[in-house]
């Protein structure tokens, strides 16, 4: 928008403000824009702006091509129509075509009427000079040579406009031109759409085809006045609905109509109640154009929105819950292995993009974090697993290639070590060998999950509902949180802070080597060479010397260790509190737009490198990473497979089959549930899932594994969610203010296969990796316990239990189900949750499997606790082909019901109207 300024004894057009979505405003000090915020219109400008489009010209589809052909065929509009006289012509040319300054440049080009003025040295308004029409006739004749050189310079300066990376493709302009003159005695208005956008010189800022054109002239005295309603005009051209119904108005009642439209759904602010000088920040989030139109539809024929289960009725600006619908994926085909077919038909189609489309910046940032949060996660895990059963096991595995969901990360996970750890106990115990046992537990399960693929038996994943989810992941998401504060707690007893040192007596404090027994001045050392003590001055030697030589240590700071523990403190809890500061980075004010996602992407990694600087700097013998070096099994009495006969009596291949069905369901519930929630619908995916695809891998793998003496691997639930977090995609270009909008997610393989072979070759990397010091990892580990948990409403409700209720946040289950009911619904899940927990951590550990299958069977009994419409908001509805059924009956009645009303319908609608 441009207002019309006296500059000495010229008058310009001076850009005042711009909307892309959001009002920007020129501040007063002309210096710089404002930042973006919701235009606040008063109604009286709304009601103005109505009148002026009634009153003023309208030229709808006008063939323009430059801006004076287009300001001749409004004005001559105006004198045909009888709204100003023709002497005004010349006068109010002048005016619209004076040259126009805006904010980002000083003026580089001057208006038609400039270039022609030059030359006669005339720079008095259009007010006091008569000759003005002329001056402008003559201007045209001497452009002609000088037009193209002052419109290209024009140009190029606005491609070089840094505001253009923020205005979407194909965008085109809307200019409004509002001011006051002396010599108008009623208000010129014109609103003018081109048939064709078309690029009017300097009139925008930026490159920007216009498209439509708003100009109000009128008496002095009244700036404010036009400069609202300009501000209003300029707001509805940015409105979607109005903005639609002006590209497809055919008359000037059309846009009356979009008007009043627009006029339906404004909300009026009481003024005595806010401070119309603050500015409304952008929200995050904005209804759609669709949610209007339906909001607007539903308030037209005076009709609420549906309920669901008999609840209450729903506002107009909430929706219904989205039902728990999971796609085609999971439908029962009820042929052999159809699902796995559909799976791999669905996602053939997908596999050379599965390749190319991660090339990427972001895909580095990804390979580097899941790396280094799976080489944790065996160390975690792969090492604890390594003690539980002897160091009987090595780690090394590839699933990425040809998954369904590459997305999903394989891993060992607790519940697995959970049951290791009690079937090595049970074999050790019983003298059975337990590498044979497993090899059988192996191969039974591999059979059972080619059964479960064969049979669609993945459909079951329908029933899995919010609760399931949240109860699964949650677990998973505390056991990483645990295990990371276990590692840390462990420093403190490995190297205890030394309290008992005091400064004051550091005088008393001495440690001092003392020869060996002097009867003898020749002693073997340790080093297998004879040693003359006699020879040796013991005051000089090192700790190390001193016990290599055969001294002995005596003094009261030989077992000082430096505080060791408290160091480790700092690295583990900088990495945590470093990588969530940078991980929110790209939300901050600081840096350019393209710096601060970079920074968010690779915020694991610059914390690492941080600290482990700060740990080579400090110089502490910290813990450190460590790595195999060569590649071999890790017990010396065992080969590179494990042989299936031979050890074991024939009664233990048939009755490792209990056993298997344990491993089974465990494998089951935890590889699907973390691809359901890998494959929600929040995270947009559109190459599809392949769950029986995903599950039959897994069996083979469970049978190569055990023949290798490999860990199982699973879908790792915290890194498969933290994979998918690293490669979320946002819109690049945005209007000013405006949030950038989710995109989708980087589907593609590379990634995962990238973390596998760097975790391959992690033996060569052995060099640089022993330089990490492991409370660095173990801040990771926390990090991903710690991210994976938000997002989970089950996790929201916890903390509304201890918050009061006017400071919990506007949750949209909270206003359509009691609090009472929520907080019941929030503490049976915590009940579940620490039944899971407690079972892990007992001698009832083997039955875990069985109950996370029961917390499908929990949440079947919830039915009976909570209505339709609860767990409508606070959980998903079941999916029931018989109510599903009766509810399309019902609807189907109710239409007829309505169309045999007929015209009563209407009266009733017109009165509600009305």
């Amino acid at each position: 928008m441009d207002t019309l300024q006296q500059e000495g004894d010229e008058l310009e057009w001076k850009e005042s403000a711009r909307w892309v979505k959001f009002e920007e405003k020129v501040e007063e000090g002309g210096e710089r824009w404002s930042k973006p915020h919701v235009s606040t219109l008063s109604l009286h400008s709304l009601f103005e702006l109505r009148t002026c489009l009634q009153t003023g010209t309208v030229l709808l589809d006008l063939e323009g091509y430059s801006l004076p052909q287009i300001v001749d065929d409004i004005i001559e509009r105006q004198i045909e129509e009888g709204l100003i006289g023709p002497e005004l012509r010349d006068k109010i040319s002048f005016v619209l075509l004076r040259k126009h300054r805006h904010q980002t440049k000083k003026p580089i080009h001057r208006s038609l009427a400039d270039l022609g003025k030059s030359g006669s040295g005339v720079t008095r308004s259009p007010a006091r000079s008569p000759a003005a029409g002329a001056n402008f006739n003559r201007s045209i004749e001497d452009l002609r040579s000088k037009q193209a050189f002052f419109i290209l310079c024009s140009l190029l300066f606005q491609l070089k406009n840094k505001f253009m990376k923020k205005i979407p493709r194909d965008a085109e302009a809307s200019n409004v031109l509002v001011g006051e003159v002396d010599f108008l005695e009623k208000p010129f208005v014109a609103f003018v759409r081109l048939s064709q956008a078309t690029t009017l010189g300097g009139l925008t800022e930026v490159p920007v085809p216009t498209r439509f054109l708003f100009v109000l002239l009128g008496p002095l005295g009244k700036a404010k006045s036009y400069n609202e309603i300009g501000r209003a005009i300029a707001t509805l051209m940015v409105d979607d609905l109005f903005s639609d119904v002006a590209y497809k108005a055919r008359d000037r009642e059309d846009l009356i109509a979009g008007i009043d439209e627009f006029l339906d759904e404004v909300i009026v602010l009481p003024p005595g109640e806010w401070d119309p000088k603050i500015r409304i920040e952008p929200p995050k989030k904005i209804p759609s154009a669709d949610q209007r139109k339906s909001v607007f539809n539903l308030n037209e024929l005076g009709q609420m929105n549906g309920t669901a289960g008999g609840g209450g009725p729903v506002s107009e600006d909430e929706e219904m819950p989205v039902p728990h619908e999971l796609g085609e994926e999971l439908a029962y085909t009820g042929r052999f292995c159809g699902g796995l077919f559909l799976d791999i038909k669905r996602k053939l189609p997908w596999y050379p993009s599965d390749f190319y489309e991660g090339f990427h910046i972001q895909s580095i940032s990804a390979v580097l974090f899941i790396y280094l949060g799976c080489i944790t996660n065996a160390i975690t895990f792969g090492g604890l697993l390594g003690d539980a059963t002897d160091n009987y096991q090595l780690s090394s595995f590839l699933f990425c290639l040809f998954s369904g969901q590459p997305l999903i990360i394989l891993s060992s996970t607790g519940p697995i070590l959970i049951f290791e750890k009690l079937l090595y106990e049970f074999s050790k115990n019983n003298g059975i060998d337990y590498m044979e046992l497993r090899l059988w537990i192996g191969i039974h399960s591999c059979v059972q999950c080619l059964f479960l693929v064969a049979m669609d038996a993945s459909y079951i994943i329908k029933y899995m509902t919010r609760f399931t989810e949240e109860g699964f992941s949650s677990l998973i998401s505390f056991i990483f949180i645990s295990d990371a504060i276990k590692k840390m707690v462990g420093s403190f007893k490995y190297y205890p802070i030394n309290t008992d040192f005091k400064p004051d007596y550091v005088t008393a404090y001495k440690c001092e080597c003392l020869a060996p027994d002097t009867s003898k001045d020749l002693v073997p050392s340790t080093g297998g060479f004879i040693l003359n003590i006699t020879a040796l001055d013991w005051t000089q030697l090192s700790k190390k010397e001193c016990v290599k030589y055969g001294g002995s240590l005596v003094g009261k700071s030989c077992k000082y260790v430096p505080d060791l523990a408290l160091m480790s403190f700092i690295l583990f809890f900088g990495t945590y509190t470093m990588t969530v500061t940078l991980k929110k980075f790209k939300f901050s004010r600081y840096f350019p737009t393209k710096v601060r996602p970079l920074i968010s992407d690779f915020s694991i990694f610059m914390s690492i490198m941080t600290f482990v600087g700060l740990d080579m700097l400090i110089g502490l013998q910290t813990p450190k990473l460590i790595v195999p070096t060569e590649f071999k099994p890790t017990r010396a009495d065992r080969g590179w497979f494990v042989m299936p006969f031979g050890k074991n009596p024939w009664w233990v291949y048939l009755a490792s089959f209990v056993p298997a069905l344990l491993v089974t369901i465990l494998i089951f519930m935890d590889q699907q549930i973390s691809a359901v929630i890998v494959n929600r619908k929040e995270n947009k995916l559109k190459k599809g899932c392949g769950y029986h695809l995903d599950l039959i891998w897994v069996g083979f793998l469970m049978a190569a594994c055990s023949f290798m003496g490999l860990p199982w691997y699973v879908a790792a639930t915290v890194i498969s969610i933290a994979h998918i977090d690293s490669l979320k995609m946002e819109s690049e270009s945005s209007a000013p203010g405006e949030q950038p909008q989710f995109l989708g997610v980087r589907e593609q393989r590379l990634t995962g296969i990238l973390v596998f072979v760097l975790t391959g070759v992690s033996i060569f990397l052995a060099p640089i990796l022993q330089f990490i010091p492991m409370p660095v990892l173990y801040g990771v580990f926390l990090y991903m316990g710690v991210a994976s948990l938000s997002g989970i409403q089950f996790w929201d409700r916890i903390k509304l239990i201890m918050m009061p209720a006017k400071h919990q946040p506007d949750f949209s289950y909270l206003r359509h189900v009691p609090l009472r009911r929520v907080h019941l619904f929030t503490l049976l899940q915590i009940v579940c949750l620490a039944v899971l927990w407690i079972l892990k951590s007992t001698f009832l550990a083997i039955i875990f499997p069985v109950m996370i299958l029961g917390l499908m069977v929990i949440r079947k009994m919830l039915d009976m606790v909570f209505s339709q419409h609860d767990l409508a908001w606070l959980d998903d509805i079941l999916p029931e082909k018989e109510k599903k059924k009766k509810e399309d009956e019902k609807k189907n009645t109710k239409k007829e019901k309505k169309k045999g009303k007929g015209g009563n319908d209407s009266e009733d609608v017109s009165v509600l109207v009305a």
